[in-house]
């Protein structure tokens, strides 16, 4: 299982509806509205990377009201 965190900028005024509508795709374990240089942070999962990147290019970033996203793999690190 793979993981990731992507961070969505919106259209202004479009935080809210773009995070409950994503929050409604299978794979995306939760999607908040947030302030800063991102206006939603999503956290999803996947099989392996070629689902997780279908999952974002193909429904998340279908989504009304986004403008861009950032895709940030989980990475386990041992010490």
């Amino acid at each position: 299982m793979v993981q990731a965190y992507i961070l969505v900028q919106t259209e202004v005024g479009k935080a809210a509806a773009v995070a409950t509508a994503i929050s409604q795709i299978t794979g995306v374990i939760s999607a908040e509205d947030v302030t800063g240089p991102y206006d939603v942070i999503v956290r999803a999962e996947a099989a392996d990377v070629d689902q997780l990147g279908q999952l974002v290019v193909a429904q998340v970033q279908g989504v009304s009201g986004i403008t861009r996203t950032l895709t940030c793999p989980v990475v386990h690190l041992s010490s």
